[in-house]
């Protein structure tokens, strides 16, 4: 168990550095956003590539957040259910969850979007708006944000496993989200 533990470890400090950048993504998306409106009403000049950079820097956001978010156990839930369930049923329902539905949905798309992302790379596709980007690196980020998030999948699975095997104390404590 501690080799998986030792992965695991590895996993989280490897997405909480993705995380990291989808916090500057937030960022410079704000930047850009706010560049491209002063830019349009101060000397109304715009550009398809600002919107489009907007576009990828929001994506970016997503899909390398969510595995941080995962790692942080603050992805959404069916609260009425694990709220009132013992902290040892929370541990099974997340073993349960990751193992029949995330990992196995994750590896899925990561293979399914590989291809999208590859065609464009090879094709050095580029958007058919005016003054567009490459698509690509847009593209490149669905498998990379779908393996990470599988990858961090299995990081939480190990150390759920390890929580009921008595290895690892975990926190299961969830507070639902404020609206």
């Amino acid at each position: 168990m501690g080799g998986l533990l030792a992965f695991s470890r590895f996993v989280d400090g490897f997405n909480e550095k993705f995380g990291r950048i989808a916090d500057y993504c937030v960022l410079f998306a704000c930047l850009v956003s706010a560049g491209n409106a002063t830019v349009r009403y101060l000397f109304s000049y715009s550009t398809n590539g600002l919107l489009e950079v907007q576009w990828y820097l929001f994506g970016a956001v997503v899909l390398l957040g969510a595995p941080y978010t995962l790692k942080r156990n603050e992805h959404v839930r069916v609260d009425l259910v694990y709220m009132a369930v013992s902290p040892r049923v929370r541990l099974w329902i997340d073993t349960l969850g990751f193992l029949l539905v995330l990992i196995p949905a994750g590896l899925y798309l990561t293979w399914l979007s590989f291809p999208f992302f590859w065609q464009s790379f090879e094709a050095s596709e580029v958007s058919q708006n005016a003054g567009g980007l490459i698509l690509w690196p847009a593209k490149l980020l669905l498998p990379l944000g779908f393996a990470l998030l599988t990858v961090q999948g299995l990081s939480e699975l190990i150390k759920r496993i390890a929580a009921l095997s008595g290895v690892l104390d975990i926190s299961t404590d969830y507070e639902k989200p404020l609206q």
